[in-house]
Formats: C-alpha cells, structure tokens, sequence
C-alpha cells in the first residue's frame, strides 16, 4: 500500500532507477532476493499480440470528468502500431467491497507510526490538515475484525486479477477520474454530476492497481481541450516490472509526449 516507486522522463530512466532501488536488504523482511536488472539493452522487444485489458471506468462504476476516457483510450491505441492489441474489459466487480477494503487498510496503514505519534501532540496536530486528522481518528475506530475482512477482500481482488492475466499481458484505466483542479479545491466535491462522500473517493481509480499488489506505471495521455495533463496507468502481472517497462518504451515511439509541452508552456513568451 505503500511503496516508493521511480518518477522519469523515459522508461530507460526509470528501468536504471528501479535497479538501484530493488533488491534484498536485511532491514527490509519483504525485500527479495535477485532485485531488478540493468535493463540497458531489454527495453526493445517484439510486442506484437501482446493484449492490454482496457478497464475503463469499470462498466460505468466510476465518473470521470468528460473527456478523460477517450483521451486514454486513444492514447493506447498508438500501441497498435506495434502490434499490441487493446480490447475492453468489463468484469463482474464488487466495487463497494474493494474500495471499503482499500480504505481500511489505507487508514490501519496510515492511523500508527510517525502520523500517529504527531497526532498525539496537540501542538502538531493543529498543523495537520482536517482530512489527515480524520484518516487518524478513523483508523483508531477500525476493529480487529474490519482490518481481517479487508486482507481477505484484498486476497480476493488479487485472485480476480490474476484470472484477468490469464487472457490478458496488462490491463489499462486512466491515472486519474479529473484533470487537475484549482490549487484553492482541498478536493473536488464531485465528478459528472456524482457527489464524493470522502475527501479522496474522487481519487478511487487507483485502488484497482494499489490493491493488487502488481507493478503500475502511468503513462503520459496527451491533454485535454483546456491544455491539462493527464495520464493512463498500466498495470502488469506480478513482479513483471521489465515488462511494464518494455510497453512504456514502445509507447515513447509512437507517441509524441516525450517532445511536447502542454499548450500553455508551450504558446508562453
């Protein structure tokens, strides 16, 4: 749920980050053996009938501001030049179960350590914003039995996956459900019409990836008709990281966001 991932400009970068920062280290008990490989000389390979599982918005589970689906869609389908092929995928979701799960235990994750002992500090709470105190406060409500119940849904979810990755080499749903928003917005306080019952249920595209546990790599998607970013996440089987990588590498030749500012920067003087 929580893992401090490479951020680069190009696959190559990221690749070279990732084997500096994978492997084994004794102070780390879930680290592994073997770490990552130097990919200098991996990233080009044949991907052609290779199939990314487009998910969507999860058969109409999730809002998104308009426009953000076919902008990641089209997006993907630049890979078909190199012989990927995407297809839609809609599979039967408990979604409410999933997300509570990913809630549970993103606040048991969040509710001890370091954010827990600031808490306890009223003078350092005070500088904490009300949301942060509300995760906080809703961990220490959490029970034995709630925490149990998440790890098993999140097993679950895992297993309905990795079905998925029978058929499927990767599957696909935008990094984001808005474009970004007014630094003065705390959060958006709904999206097409649906209001957010929480300060980051507006962010729940990310749980699909998060939960599973598999490697994600977001992708630039180009930008909307106001000139704003946004993105498209893939996520790949587990510990299939060089894979992701290879995809993003052939995604970096046939789609031009390497070389192309967003329209603001770009028309500025």
């Amino acid at each position: 749920m929580a893992i401090e991932g490479p951020i680069g400009r190009s696959a190559g970068d990221l690749g070279l980050l990732l084997s500096v920062q994978a492997g084994y280290d004794p102070r780390v008990p879930l680290s592994i053996h073997g770490g990552f490989p130097d990919p200098v000389g991996k990233l080009g390979c044949d991907l052609a009938g290779r199939r990314i599982g487009w998910l969507g918005d999860l058969g109409g589970r999730l809002p998104f501001e308009a426009g953000i689906l076919e902008l990641c869609r089209e997006a993907l389908s630049r890979l078909g030049d190199a012989g990927v092929c995407i297809e839609p995928l809609s599979p039967p979701v408990e979604w409410e179960r999933i997300w509570r799960a990913f809630v549970v235990l993103r606040q048991f994750s969040l509710g001890g350590g370091r954010l827990g002992v600031a808490y306890d500090d009223p003078a350092r709470r005070r500088l904490m914003k009300p949301e942060l105190q509300w995760e906080i406060e809703q961990s220490r409500a959490l029970s034995v039995a709630q925490v149990q119940r998440a790890l098993l849904d999140r097993t679950a979810w895992l297993d309905q996956v990795l079905g998925l990755f029978a058929h499927h080499d990767y599957l696909a749903l935008p990094s984001a459900q808005v474009f970004p928003f007014p630094i003065e917005w705390n959060w958006p306080r709904e999206i097409a019409g649906h209001p957010m019952d929480s300060y980051h249920r507006w962010m729940e595209v990310v749980t699909p990836g998060t939960l599973s546990g598999c490697p994600v790599i977001s992708l630039p998607a180009g930008f909307g008709p106001s000139g704003l970013p946004m993105g498209v996440q893939v996520i790949g089987r587990p510990r299939e990281e060089l894979s992701l990588l290879q995809l993003a590498h052939a995604f970096e030749q046939v789609a031009p966001w390497m070389k192309q500012l967003p329209p603001a920067a770009a028309n500025a003087d």
